[in-house]
């Protein structure tokens, strides 16, 4: 049996977040996803696509040379064949990392593939969607991104932090929205409050604006 995907686009790119950013990466960037977050970059991938199978995208992601391989969306835990895509991948020694939401179930991601969970923060409309139970499943190797777009989004981040004490259980990601919370006033705060996480801003934004396929 042939196990499909459907794919909106697979491209090679700087990684312009997480711990690896800057790093030349492949990203597999899967279509569909359960949630409508307001400051979503990539609605573009919500819908469409095409049906790749598992061995035309390895043929794919096989003609870069980087050992770097992201898989994203939308939201790619939608598609159950995700999980082999991402097992065939991690045997072919690929460091592969996952990019979710934390809405959907984690506890079955292959252990050698990194996960930067998205915790989303309330003016994502879509924090009631957060399994915090997802929370257990990550080491110290994963990452936990909250996207902050102003002073309520990250007095919340602050206190799921301390309330899952995130900062002993994995790395923790700080990242303003572009256009709602200036990166300058972000890094202040992070500075002020002593907080033990990584400020980020999208550097692919930053090199080549919203353009797809960057």
């Amino acid at each position: 049996m042939v196990n499909y995907l459907r794919l909106t686009e697979i491209f090679y790119s700087l990684q312009g977040e997480s711990n690896t950013v800057g790093l030349p990466t492949v990203f597999v960037r899967l279509t569909g996803c359960p949630l409508r977050c307001t400051y979503c970059d990539t609605q573009y991938a919500f819908i469409g696509g095409k049906k790749f199978s598992l061995a035309q995208i390895i043929q794919d992601i096989e003609q870069y040379s980087t050992n770097y391989i992201t898989i994203t969306g939308g939201e790619p835990l939608s598609q159950a064949n995700v999980h082999p895509l991402m097992k065939s991948l991690a045997d072919k020694g690929y460091q592969v990392s996952l990019e979710t939401s934390g809405a959907l179930d984690i506890s079955n991601v292959d252990s050698r593939v990194i996960k930067v969970m998205d915790l989303k923060t309330p003016s994502s409309g879509e924090s009631s969607k957060n399994i915090y139970q997802n929370i257990n499943h990550l080491t110290a190797e994963d990452q936990v991104k909250f996207v902050i777009a102003d002073n309520d989004d990250y007095d919340w981040s602050k206190k799921i932090m301390a309330d899952y004490n995130l900062t002993t259980r994995c790395q923790v990601l700080f990242s303003p929205v572009t256009d709602k919370m200036p990166a300058v006033l972000l890094a202040d705060k992070i500075l002020h409050d002593k907080l033990a996480v990584r400020f980020q801003i999208q550097l692919h934004k930053y090199l080549w604006a919203d353009a797809q396929g960057k």
